[in-house]
């Protein structure tokens, strides 16, 4: 099975078809042009411009539109050696445009790689300023048509939000990809609860980089190059002075563990700062200043850390007057794996760059892409291994509700009478070290939880009947529970798995909440969802009374997901996952006592999607 495009005809013309279509008529220059952009306080931005260069034979453009990268991680190594890449985190959007008639630009944000200043935060809002003055020198160069885009991964796709947001006239189209609105609920905190995995290996990596420790960006694998000298010049700095300058003021920059514990809440502010929360952090504070003109093409995958999905969904949803575009694929963080335990290989076979590439020849080119004919929305549904296309989101407009039940079973009606289950919690029980987590920790997971069924086994699980048909779960699953605690706070953390006909157990998604801060309310038109919403402001968290049942209200982590006729639906619970979230309490393993049956036992409300709705594999491509 693979992630291909022609699979389930979601696409009037697929991606690899149009990238087919789309010839390179240009060439990369052999080193880019780079120099240092001040900013107004006076720090300078070192900067890699890539101008089309015409082949031979042929004539070239006065002007092209701009894709602009925005990164903290290096826009180009100094090599010590022949051969190496030296833009490892930025050469593929190079590669994709600048042969296809953009001028691509490269850009050390504030206090990483060879530019100056230091970083106070996490994007905060004086890198947010730079992106504007760096867009103005972009539309003021001879060789710009005035027209700018955004992309990238992880930061840097939250980087073109950033960009997007100062509303600067030049800037007309993005597409961040894999990458946070919200970094309280969907990177740093999820369900409330620290995620650690995150913030350590951010730290680690960011000092290395910095600092320009060559010993510790080794241990990266995706920094691992011998040849690689630390971040390379500007031309104007010869000798090397300059980026040595760079760098010593790097060494005062903020370490995400150290402010991190600032923002316990998403209200919590730094203390000396009380303007510095999450959300000055965070993409939706700005949202809108998203003008309508600017189209936004927000693309994640199922594993996409603990909540990256749910960005690129909510991004969607709050910009209805946009051209707003969504895609979802089988992916991990950055798709550098489809997560498909039925894949033929762990490499997608996606062309995402090419996707990219039709939405920005769209928007910046003017290009006749027929993209306006295509639906809005494309998701991937594992296990079947099908595109799916889709005007809203989500495709699944109703919920089926299974209940728990103290026996065991999964079922579509309640039992009459409430029963209990009693959940002792283990502090040492973890998913492993092959999950979505260890992902945003920079390693490369093949095999997403390939020992799942071993580590699922020691859950209390509740199962449904084999399935007559194959169910296709498309959204966010909802969990219901009530819930008592031997402990004045709990943790909650609900998986939903697939147990095959021959009993293989397959992880498909999970959903997490710390008990103290179950209060719901309304989400805001700046983080619209169709989930289940909380503030996590401080003044609404509420401790448990010891022994009393209360209702916990969550969603799980979005995904698309068929399970096969005859395999069984599994919900698993548990109160911890050692490695990647805080015990809670502290040193206080609680018993859980949960409610079945009766009028407010526990149960699911299950997006369901009609398997068979979409169209037939054609290989052709054709919808």
């Amino acid at each position: 099975m693979s992630d291909i495009d022609t699979r389930g005809n979601a696409w009037l013309t697929p991606p690899s078809a149009y990238l087919a279509s789309r010839p390179s008529t240009f060439s990369v220059p052999a080193r880019p042009a780079s120099r240092y952009l001040p900013m107004r306080d006076g720090c300078r931005l070192a900067a890699d411009i890539y101008v089309p260069q015409p082949l031979p034979g042929q004539a070239a453009p006065r002007t092209f539109p701009t894709v602009v990268i925005f990164t903290p991680y290096y826009r180009r190594f100094r090599l010590s050696g022949a051969g190496a890449e030296p833009s490892p985190n930025t050469a593929k959007y190079r590669d994709a445009f600048v042969p296809r008639g953009y001028a691509v630009v490269v850009v050390d944000v504030r206090g990483t790689g060879a530019s100056f200043g230091t970083r106070d935060a996490l994007r905060s809002p004086t890198e947010r300023d730079d992106y504007y003055e760096v867009a103005e020198w972009i539309a003021g160069q001879p060789w710009s048509n005035g027209k700018i885009g955004s992309t990238g991964i992880s930061y840097l796709g939250a980087a073109a939000c950033f960009l997007a947001s100062t509303g600067h006239p030049a800037v007309k189209a993005i597409a961040p990809l894999f990458s946070v609105s919200d970094i309280y609920s969907e990177q740093l905190y999820p369900g409330g609860m620290l995620s650690k995995v995150w913030v350590e290996a951010y730290d680690e990596l960011m000092l290395a980089l910095d600092q320009d420790r060559r010993d510790l960006v080794a241990g990266f694998p995706y920094f691992d190059d011998p040849r690689f000298a630390g971040p390379e010049r500007c031309d104007e700095d010869v000798d090397g002075t300059l980026v040595a300058a760079a760098i010593a003021e790097h060494r005062n920059n903020f370490t995400l563990a150290d402010l991190a514990p600032e923002f316990a809440f998403r209200d919590g502010a730094a203390f000396h700062d009380a303007s510095l929360d999450s959300g000055s952090c965070s993409p939706y504070r700005y949202l809108d200043g998203i003008a309508p003109d600017v189209s936004v093409y927000s693309i994640s995958g199922w594993y996409d850390g603990g909540g990256y999905a749910n960005g690129a969904i909510t991004r969607f949803l709050s910009l209805p007057s946009n051209d707003s575009r969504l895609l979802l694929g089988p992916w991990d963080h950055g798709a550098r794996t489809n997560v498909s335990p039925w894949r033929h290989h762990a490499a997608s076979d996606f062309p995402l760059l090419g996707e990219v590439l039709r939405f920005f020849d769209h928007h910046l080119l003017g290009l006749p892409t027929g993209l306006e004919r295509e639906a809005r929305v494309h998701y991937h549904s594992i296990h079947d291994d099908r595109w799916q296309p889709a005007d809203t989101w989500p495709p699944a407009p109703d919920a089926t509700r299974l209940y728990l039940a103290g026996d065991g079973t999964l079922a579509d009606t309640p039992a009459p009478a409430p029963t209990e289950v009693r959940v002792q919690v283990s502090f040492d029980w973890t998913t492993g070290r092959q999950t979505r987590y260890e992902r945003l920790g920079a390693l490369n997971i093949e095999d997403y939880y390939a020992d799942w069924g071993r580590r699922e086994a020691a859950l209390p699980h509740f199962d449904s009947a084999p399935l007559a048909s194959p169910l296709a779960i498309a959204g966010h699953v909802v969990a219901h529970l009530r819930v008592a605690s031997s402990q004045p706070d709990a943790a909650l953390f609900v998986y939903l798995s697939e147990v095959e006909a021959n009993g293989t157990v397959r992880y498909i998604t999970e959903g997490m909440l710390r008990a103290s801060h179950r209060k719901l309310e309304p989400c805001p038109a700046e983080y619209r969802t169709t989930w289940p919403y909380r503030a996590h402001r401080r003044a609404e968290a509420e401790l448990l009374t010891p022994g009393a049942a209360v209702p916990l209200t969550f969603a799980l982590l979005p995904v698309a997901w068929t399970l096969a006729a005859g395999s069984r639906l599994r919900v698993s619970v548990a109160g911890a996952d050692r490695g990647h979230f805080p015990p809670v309490p502290l040193g206080r393993p609680p018993l859980l006592t949960l409610t079945m049956g009766g009028g407010e036992g526990c149960h699911l409300d299950v997006p369901v999607a009609d398997p068979a709705a979409g169209p037939a594999d054609d290989p052709a491509g054709g919808r």
